[in-house]
């Protein structure tokens, strides 16, 4: 690539129904959104994060403010040499949190654009191909406007099968230990024998010995189905804490979904304090960290289960040969929302189970324009695409 430029704009997407998980509420997500363009390619490369619920605007500033200036001022700009930039400027400001998160954010932009120039899917061009890719149906949130827990379990269990998943991932922590075992139950008995089922905790307890109780008493719960994995028992900054449960529970561990860069991960991997790493692109610095992620966990046979994008996803996991399941939510369930600014044609199908990729160039995604105006947070000047 010669010199890009690079805009960004943050949007707000409420969640349709009062939803929290074991440890916040969840009223609406904000993203920001990236735009990436060069003077070689009438291309536009796009890449986007989640930024929490009040982060848009921060976010999409620290992309315009500090981030954009010093790429626009380089002659010659590829997506690596480009990370290598953005890194080194960060390490006055912080180099962790919304900094990777805006690197991310920018990375994946020029990958995309970089794979639309090519005119090849990114997972092409990475090396992989446009084969299925398997996905699980991840809910299970705690809403209490569909009514009792272990039914509503049930229920989205049973609309996960009648969409051809198998495999499944619940919420746990957000309910006393007793009250999410009844929900376990619910969950395995609506299985009817197919699949696994996986347990989010999101950094719900307190101690070791709490989150052991907790995934003991869910292994009962579950019986002879047992749990798929046990994900973020403690705080992500507990490494020594995973790594003891760990080792004192049959149920894998997983975790890594807030982890930034490679060397968080690496931390993980010395501490062995996961059987599966959940590495995030929107969070770790883009697809250039995570496959470089990858690439350290490959190397001591870690497993690979992604958090969160599977329309982002879907590509880098094609590309590497770890990944075990891609994560999807059900866009009926309003849970994943940024599915809503893609244009129908351009979202993710998945089908039995399996994630369809696009053969499209790039990462395959086009925005809504129309709702892009409509969850655009005041102040936002959109581009027009």
């Amino acid at each position: 690539m010669t010199k890009v430029q690079i805009e960004a704009i943050a949007i707000s997407i409420p969640i349709d129904q009062p939803t929290r998980i074991s440890t916040r509420i969840l009223g609406a997500r904000d993203y920001v959104i990236v735009r990436a363009t060069n003077d070689e390619s009438p291309e536009i490369g796009l890449g986007y994060v989640y930024a929490g619920t009040n982060g848009g605007r921060v976010l999409a500033a620290f992309v315009r403010e500090c981030l954009a200036p010093l790429l626009e001022e380089l002659d010659q700009v590829d997506p690596v040499s480009a990370w290598e930039a953005m890194f080194q400027e960060s390490l006055l400001l912080g180099r962790r949190g919304l900094a990777i998160r805006a690197m991310s954010a920018i990375d994946i932009a020029l990958w995309d654009l970089a794979a639309k120039a090519a005119a090849l899917p990114l997972a092409k061009m990475l090396g992989g191909s446009v084969k299925p890719i398997p996905a699980y149906a991840s809910g299970g949130y705690y809403r209490p406007l569909e009514g009792d827990w272990d039914a509503a379990v049930t229920r989205e269990i049973k609309m996960n099968l009648e969409q051809g998943f198998s495999d499944h991932k619940i919420k746990v922590g957000g309910l006393s230990i007793q009250e999410d075992s009844k929900r376990v139950k619910a969950a395995v008995k609506a299985m009817e024998g197919r699949g696994r089922l996986a347990l989010d905790a999101n950094n719900a307890y307190k101690s070791v010995g709490e989150a052991c109780r907790a995934i003991s008493a869910f292994e009962r719960a579950a019986g002879d189905v047992g749990i798929w994995w046990f994900e973020e028992p403690l705080s992500p900054e507990d490494i020594q804490g995973h790594a003891l449960i760990r080792k004192r529970i049959d149920t894998p561990v997983a975790t890594g979904e807030l982890a930034q860069t490679r060397y968080e991960f690496q931390r993980l991997i010395e501490a062995d304090a996961a059987d599966v790493l959940q590495p995030d692109v929107g969070v770790v610095g883009g697809v250039t960290e995570y496959l470089r992620t990858v690439r350290t966990a490959e190397t001591f046979g870690i497993a690979i289960a992604p958090h969160w994008h599977a329309n982002m996803h879907v590509h880098l996991a094609a590309a590497s040969s770890s990944c075990i399941a891609i994560e999807h939510f059900a866009l009926e369930k309003d849970i994943y929302n940024f599915e809503k600014v893609i244009v129908p044609s351009h979202r993710l199908s998945v089908e039995n189970g399996m994630a369809q990729m696009s053969d499209k160039p790039g990462l395959g995604i086009e925005l809504d324009q129309e709702a892009l105006r409509k969850y655009a947070l005041d102040g936002e000047n959109l581009w027009v695409a």
